[in-house]
């Protein structure tokens, strides 16, 4: 891991616990949130390294960070949703999403749809990811409830 990496994860730490403490977070729901967001943008640095896809990293960071949140809050007895969304605040397409409406204000079309697409895959990326972990823990619920249903 280079300099750059590490300012770029020092970074993710400091915006995750920026909306950590903006929607009243304290204590240790503040330091998972902080050291989740970090997580969340290695996870988003590991996934360009192994495809060179951002679209595919952008995946494999939303569904590696619905896991952790998952089983954090489990864990920590809180909703899931406090910890995921400032945990996945770094992932983001910010940039993407400025360029696209540049575009479209200075009326260049086709910059317009090349941004445009891109913001909507990895907008689309993210939210498959959150939702593929989240029916998955579902229907891990259900079958485990029904598994204890067998055994009583």
């Amino acid at each position: 891991m280079n300099a750059q990496m590490i300012l770029q994860v020092v970074m993710a730490m400091i915006g995750a616990l920026g909306f950590g403490l903006w929607f009243h977070m304290s204590g240790g729901r503040l330091l998972v949130i902080t050291l989740g967001g970090a997580a969340n943008w290695i996870f988003y640095l590991v996934g360009m390294a192994m495809y060179g896809d951002r679209v595919i990293a952008f995946f494999v960071a939303a569904l590696a960070t619905a896991v952790l949140a998952e089983i954090l809050a489990r864990l920590m007895k809180t909703p899931v949703i406090t910890l995921l969304v400032p945990m996945l605040v770094p992932l983001i397409p910010g940039g993407d999403l400025y360029y696209t409406t540049l575009a479209l204000v200075q009326g260049d079309m086709e910059a317009f749809a090349q941004y445009g697409g891109m913001f909507i895959r990895e907008a689309g990326a993210i939210s498959f990811g959150i939702i593929l972990v989240a029916c998955a823990v579902q229907m891990a619920l259900r079958l485990w409830g029904l598994f204890r249903e067998q055994k009583i």
